[in-house]
């Protein structure tokens, strides 16, 4: 009922308690209206009076946490909502109360006390409503690294919540080996006999046990060895054969197909030598080509199929497995493609990059991002991708500047930060009081970090324009940007002219390990995108024998030198990069 009527009923009340109760029903009333200053009235208002209850007193500071959601802070109604141990309190009660705890961790971006909440809520719901829970408590926990997942394992006044975290980090650290995971299941499902997750495993997770590794005995790697892309191909190549030699392993072999001329004909010299996994082709255009072949193929198969002797099903299956595609995983994306089981792609992309940058900011606490883009195709894909990435974490638009080169790009800096306009405030009122007036320009507050989307070239210059277009009324907000910005041979100055700039690159090119330094010695020549190219190739290596369960079991990642890597339903292997800041004349991992 409306909040009035609750007021009525209380004023009429001679009992305390149903006084109490009718003013509480009042404000819960107002919260339901949007109303959260009279809501937060009320609530003060009774305070002093309020019948001692659990029950009331509980409510009381449910209600006002509910309030402060939307008035204050996450942690300000985080602290109100806090029950004495002592309280006697029916189901409902509870089950409202962890309900809303789970809410605000999650707003508050702390996924392990989320759990927590969740895994208590759970015992307080009837069995389809506590599957529901169960379920969201597997989504929660699939992003979170392994490590994450160990530090909170051994909590004992809680063994559902623990047990939760135990399977996810066995999930994510024994996935790529069935055997293993297996018996680290089963000792998990003895210790734990009771837990929710005993009688039925999470579906993906069911999967993956079931999933069936690629360990073939023969690769192929399908790469323009020859032309203008051999450059990039070989990077790939010696990042292929590091791993090969890494792992020395003297049953498989690995051949290597030039896709320069015909990536369809390299393909079935690939198919007719042996192959029984295939890296590769590099392309987007090699990936079409092979995209058109093999739909032909599955057209002939089809036809020859129909046409077939019904009656002789052995010639049937001779006739499609002429033309069974070999597991594959392609070095590139493209738009579109129709998923297939063995099929894969893995690829070094500027737009899935800006769209883990999105997550990473979120993550950071940005609330209103300011984008700073090249005009040019890439400049824009990224910032697409970064917009639509926001747009599945926050409902605040991300609003964008493209900027050209030479002067246009202080010009557009300055529009972007609100200079322009506020320079042409005081050149107005200094037509109407006199050139006497002493005046400074404002930037803009709204923003809390800006994300540069820009070549090596520009990325210096460009930063000089926004630190220098910040008002003295105005602290600077925080700066990223990406890999393809990121200054070859960083000297002490250009570190110096980058200061507090964070950026993402592949983990490895942040390290300064001996594999680096022997990929520096054996390739001086080589630029910061030809070192990526490398740590792509040795990825795809290792990635051959993961890829089936990474690919049933979505949240398991694979820490690899190109970044954190998973994959979709859909077969798309996804990065999570590392970041690095600049801080004191040089660049650092966070």
């Amino acid at each position: 009922m409306a909040a009035n009527v609750y007021l009525a009923q209380a004023a009429n009340s001679k009992d305390p308690q149903q006084r109490d109760t009718n003013l509480l029903q009042a404000a819960h009333a107002y919260i339901n209206a949007n109303d959260y200053a009279a809501a937060q009235k009320l609530l003060k208002s009774i305070q002093p009076s309020l019948t001692q209850s659990p029950t009331l007193l509980a409510e009381h500071k449910y209600l006002t946490a509910r309030a402060l959601e939307h008035t204050s802070t996450y942690s300000d109604a985080l602290k109100m909502l806090n029950y004495p141990s002592n309280w006697s309190l029916p189901s409902w009660q509870m089950a409202a109360y962890h309900q809303f705890k789970a809410h605000l961790y999650q707003l508050n971006k702390q996924p392990i006390e989320q759990v927590r909440e969740l895994s208590l809520l759970a015992t307080y719901l009837p069995p389809a409503q506590a599957n529901e829970v169960n379920n969201t408590i597997w989504q929660v926990l699939q992003p979170m690294h392994e490590q994450t997942l160990k530090a909170f394992t051994q909590d004992a006044k809680n063994p559902v919540f623990t047990g939760w975290l135990q399977l996810a980090y066995i999930a994510k650290h024994y996935a790529v080996d069935p055997s293993q995971l297996v018996r680290y299941l089963g000792e998990w499902q003895k210790q734990n006999p009771y837990h929710p997750a005993a009688a039925k495993l999470p579906a993906d997770l069911d999967r993956a046990l079931n999933a069936k590794p690629f360990t073939p005995k023969n690769i192929a790697v399908l790469l323009p060895l020859t032309g203008t892309r051999a450059n990039a191909a070989n990077a790939i190549r010696q990042g292929i054969l590091a791993s090969y030699m890494a792992k020395q392993n003297d049953h498989v072999a690995v051949n290597f197909f030039d896709t320069a001329d015909d990536a369809a004909k390299a393909y079935q010299q690939a198919v007719a030598a042996g192959a029984e996994f295939i890296i590769g082709p590099l392309l987007p255009t090699e990936i079409e080509q092979l995209q058109v072949m093999n739909a032909a193929n599955t057209a002939t198969t089809n036809a020859a199929a129909n046409t077939a002797n019904a009656t002789n099903p052995e010639k049937i299956a001779n006739t499609v497995a002429v033309v069974q595609s070999v597991p594959q995983l392609f070095l590139n994306q493209v738009d579109k493609f129709t998923p297939d089981p063995n099929k894969f792609y893995f690829a070094l992309s500027p737009a899935q990059e800006a769209a883990d940058a999105a997550e990473h900011l979120y993550q950071d606490g940005v609330t209103m991002p300011l984008l700073l883009a090249s005009n040019d195709a890439l400049g824009k894909r990224m910032a697409e991708s970064f917009i639509q990435a926001w747009k599945k974490k926050s409902d605040n638009a991300v609003e964008v500047y493209y900027y050209d080169g030479g002067d246009q790009m202080k010009t557009t800096v300055q529009d972007a930060l609100g200079v322009r306009d506020s320079q042409a405030r005081i050149a107005r009122i200094k037509e109407l009081v006199g050139n006497s007036v002493q005046a400074d320009f404002r930037s803009r507050q709204d923003i809390d970090a800006i994300y540069m989307i820009s070549t090596p070239q520009d990325l210096t210059l460009l930063k000089a324009f926004i630190d220098v277009n910040f008002s003295v009324f105005t602290q600077p907000v925080p700066l990223y940007t990406s890999s393809r910005s990121r200054v070859e041979n960083e000297s002490t100055q250009t570190a110096q002219d980058l200061n507090n700039l964070t950026l993402s690159d592949a983990p490895w090119l942040m390290q300064d390990g001996e594999e680096n330094l022997m990929v520096k010695t054996l390739f001086p020549s080589w630029n910061n995108s030809q070192k990526r190219l490398f740590v792509m190739g040795y990825d795809a290596m290792d990635l051959i024998g993961r890829l089936a369960q990474m690919r049933s079991f979505t949240g398991y990642q694979y820490n690899g030198r190109s970044g954190a890597l998973s994959v979709s339903s859909d077969g798309i292997v996804n990065r999570q990069l590392s970041w690095g800041r600049y801080q004191a004349g040089s660049f650092r991992q966070l």
